[in-house]
């Protein structure tokens, strides 16, 4: 959050309930959630619904109670500010329904929006699936959501709604800072179909030089990865 200046006074969490909130967990894997704002209370807790699953295990070795998150969420205005805060996972309820609580921020950072930024990211990508014995080659293009040197967020569209990536080694192909084709060595950490669309979180296996130019090149800090 080095690109975020910090206001004299802290900020008040005032983002209203049914807004989406940006969750982004670096351990044990790089991964970008947008979730739904319950409710909150000042000083205590913030309220957020629990990320849709296809299985029980999903994501339950990155939302556990103790996991350091940052959270961002944009306020709308003449020009739009985002805002963001470290917090950790308080607790995870299960009646009536799955929630999740964090702590309750000691400090809010925020930031002007420039005109020409965007709040999401939009990169054209592909994923690569190498053949092996009980797979062939095959190429999903689609694009990335959300990107750090330590991995991504990717999506695409697909006919079916029962259509998920297994988790496996993949290349992940999109263009560098020259326009040149860049492949990263990666691993799929996670996958879920939302009525057709289907968000992949990525890890990266590799470092690339050319990756951390293409992130300075869209104003993406690389200081935490």
């Amino acid at each position: 959050m080095s690109d975020l200046n910090s206001s004299e006074k802290p900020q008040v969490f005032e983002l209203q309930p049914g807004k989406n909130i940006d969750l982004q967990i670096n351990h044990p894997v790089s991964l970008r959630l947008k979730l739904t704002l319950v409710g909150y209370e000042l000083g205590k807790y913030i309220l957020l619904k629990y990320p849709r699953v296809t299985n029980k295990s999903e994501y339950q070795d990155v939302l556990v109670e103790g996991n350091v998150i940052i959270v961002r969420y944009l306020l709308e205005g003449s020009k739009g500010e985002c805002f963001a805060f470290r917090s950790t996972i308080k607790s995870i309820s299960t009646y009536p329904e799955k929630f999740l609580f964090l702590e309750y921020p000691k400090k809010i950072e925020n930031r002007q929006l420039r005109m020409q930024q965007r709040v999401s990211i939009h990169i054209p990508a592909a994923i690569m699936i190498e053949e092996d014995d009980n797979n062939k080659e095959m190429k999903i293009n689609g694009a990335i959501s959300d990107i750090s040197l330590k991995g991504c967020g990717f999506s695409f569209k697909s006919k079916s709604l029962s259509t998920n990536v297994n988790k496996r080694k993949i290349f992940v192909c999109l263009k560098d800072a020259k326009g040149d084709d860049l492949a990263i060595s990666a691993q799929v950490c996670n996958s879920r179909n939302d009525q057709g669309i289907v968000s992949v979180g990525i890890q990266f296996l590799e470092s690339d030089d050319r990756l951390a130019q293409l992130l300075d090149q869209l104003f993406i800090s690389t200081g935490n990865g």
